[in-house]
């Protein structure tokens, strides 16, 4: 089994460890909508940046039935 041989100091410890900081998901919310979405990434209902950019499911259904 590897054992060190001489014990790390705070310093270098925390030094390792800098880089292990977790950072919350930037959220934007949609201009048409109100809805709040992962930056860079289109809504569920198929918006990106105030434009319809992809046809939804649910908005195909609509449309078929009128």
């Amino acid at each position: 089994m590897a054992v060190q041989k001489s014990r790390k100091t705070p310093s270098t410890r925390g030094m390792r460890r800098s880089h292990d900081a977790l950072t919350a998901p930037t959220v934007s919310v949609d201009q048409t909508s109100g809805e709040t979405h992962l930056r860079h990434h289109i809504t569920k209902d198929g918006f990106y940046r105030g434009r319809k950019v992809i046809e939804t499911k649910a908005a195909a259904v609509e449309s078929s039935e009128s």
